[in-house]
């Protein structure tokens, strides 16, 4: 492979993360309403990207309902009824599999993203998750143009290498570290190791999505985001990561997941922290 062919899709792939930077920065710092949008909206795509890859119709009456299935759990978690939230969610099923994977995995990642913003330190939170998951992206991605080796698992994703796996939970862990240090919430070496763990799951969610799209015999999962494909292209490792740091939330009230290994907290349940969560 050529140095120009290596490098050919960069700069576009850096503009478009400069405006998705910009536009989540934005939504993040600002919470309420345009927060919660974003959310929304970006639940609606992955689902309407989802169920367009399984080739449904997104036309019927059951096609509509699905599109609209994750905007109405967004509303629920918003409102405050989190149990509501996971209720609906999970009603979801009566679609039957395959049908019901987008919308689960549109409301499990959106969901988290939610709870994660409106918790105690919700800015921090979001920032460390968003950061530590584009971290392992960039590196893993500069990484294995740099060094190239052995691919990591060719028959699933091709393009990737052990060089830039390796490289990605590096930088993952580094800038996990970076954030825990600057926004001056939770112990440094907690950043640095859930870091490597976020960055490992996004990682993973990349490579779960991959296969995903070799098994439906597709490159991308739409055409949405100049240089990166579609939602589910851009977002797979956000929507691994989200999850398991929403989940460790839950057993560290009142501080930052990423203290959760070296403090001595009680337990909290699911309707503990759910009256935090509203449009405000």
């Amino acid at each position: 492979m050529s140095s120009g062919t290596r490098w050919a899709d960069l700069r576009l792939r850096l503009i478009s993360a400069v405006v998705m930077v910009t536009i989540g920065a934005t939504c993040l710092v600002a919470g309420g309403v345009s927060y919660a949008l974003l959310i929304l909206l970006t639940m609606f795509g992955l689902v309407w990207e989802g169920e367009a890859l399984l080739g449904h119709s997104r036309r019927s009456w059951r096609g509509i309902l699905l599109l609209l299935w994750p905007v109405a759990v967004g509303i629920a978690a918003l409102k405050g009824a989190w149990h509501e939230a996971v209720a609906l969610s999970l009603g979801s099923m009566m679609f039957g599999l395959p049908t019901c994977v987008p919308v689960l995995v549109a409301v499990v990642g959106g969901l988290s993203l939610l709870w994660l913003r409106e918790l105690p330190y919700g800015v921090q939170s979001v920032l460390f998750v968003l950061a530590v998951v584009v971290a392992s992206d960039s590196f893993a991605y500069l990484t294995g143009r740099i060094l190239g080796g052995p691919k990591l698992a060719p028959s699933i994703s091709p393009g990737k290498t052990r060089s830039g796996a390796v490289g990605g939970l590096v930088g993952a862990a580094l800038i996990g570290s970076l954030v825990a240090k600057y926004v001056g919430v939770g112990p440094v070496y907690g950043g640095l190791l859930w870091g490597a763990l976020l960055g490992f799951c996004a990682q993973s969610g990349d490579l779960l999505e991959s296969a995903a799209k070799r098994r439906l015999g597709v490159k991308d999962s739409g055409q949405l985001i100049p240089g990166h494909g579609g939602l589910l292209d851009r977002f797979d490792g956000l929507l691994a990561a989200a999850p398991v740091a929403a989940c460790a939330s839950l057993v560290a009230p009142g501080q930052v997941f990423w203290s959760l290994a070296f403090t001595h907290g009680s337990s909290v349940g699911l309707g503990a922290g759910a009256s935090v969560v509203g449009l405000r």
